[in-house]
């Protein structure tokens, strides 16, 4: 049996990328999927790409967005990957706007979803896997907010798993932090930005960096959580070309 046969899984911000990796594992895994993204047109294009997939076209931001999806399918693994592309440019000439950018978005996003996950709540034994990054953990100093919003996750998710241990809902929630990939829009934005930066080339530069994962390997790393999600509730796992690793 394949093993996510009989799983429903949404993948928000699923219409390319990360997320468009998750949902095709997800097919081929045996899931019931659903990808969630703004862009209709998008969307419209992936079903007729991936075979037996579900689209839904939301503003993932939108508070009321948690309940439209939640209407069209009770998900046993929920996949929140939706994001903004940060800036690739030093603090001090930025503006408000462009720092807050991923706060506006991936952490928007995130807080709703979570939020409506406890509130509703969803149903006890459903997964929630929240997509963050290794900026997380190191720092970006040229994406303004993007590494600080990034954390914000991993503490929402911890957040969210303590009070559903509080309340006994039954609800894992695991955080993933890939590091660059050169194969996303958003690796290829930060390699160009870094070269750009430290005044490299791009080849260089991409070969300094460690370890560095494929959305195929987040994909995997997605399937591998949710076949044992008891075993990863509550972690944070950062996922690089050699698997997954926890972080203490």
């Amino acid at each position: 049996m394949q093993p996510l046969s009989g799983k429903q899984l949404a993948v928000i911000g699923g219409s390319r990328g990360v997320g468009r990796q998750i949902v095709e594992a997800g097919i081929r895994e045996g899931a019931r999927v659903l990808a969630v993204a703004r862009r209709e047109d998008v969307l419209l294009q992936l079903a007729r790409e991936v075979t037996g997939i579900e689209v839904f076209s939301v503003d993932a931001t939108d508070e009321d967005a948690p309940s439209k999806v939640f209407e069209l399918v009770q998900p046993d693994i929920l996949v929140l990957c939706a994001g903004a592309i940060p800036p690739a440019t030093p603090l001090q000439q930025l503006s408000w706007q462009e720092f807050a950018v991923n706060w506006e978005t991936d952490v928007k996003i995130t807080f709703h979803f979570l939020k409506s996950a406890l509130s509703q709540p969803l149903p006890a034994g459903t997964t929630i896997i929240v997509i963050s990054s290794g900026a997380a953990l190191a720092g970006s100093p040229i994406s303004g907010g993007y590494a600080g919003s990034k954390r914000t996750q991993m503490f929402m998710a911890n957040y969210a798993q303590k009070e559903s241990d509080r309340l006994k809902l039954g609800l894992r929630f695991i955080t993933l932090a890939p590091r660059i990939m050169s194969d996303t829009e958003l690796g290829r934005h930060a390699i160009t930005g870094y070269s750009r930066y430290l005044g490299i080339s791009e080849a260089d530069f991409s070969n300094s960096l460690a370890s560095r994962p494929t959305s195929s390997n987040v994909a995997t790393a997605v399937v591998e959580v949710s076949k044992d999600p008891d075993q990863f509730k509550g972690k944070v796992l950062v996922v690089s070309e050699k698997g997954l690793e926890a972080v203490p």
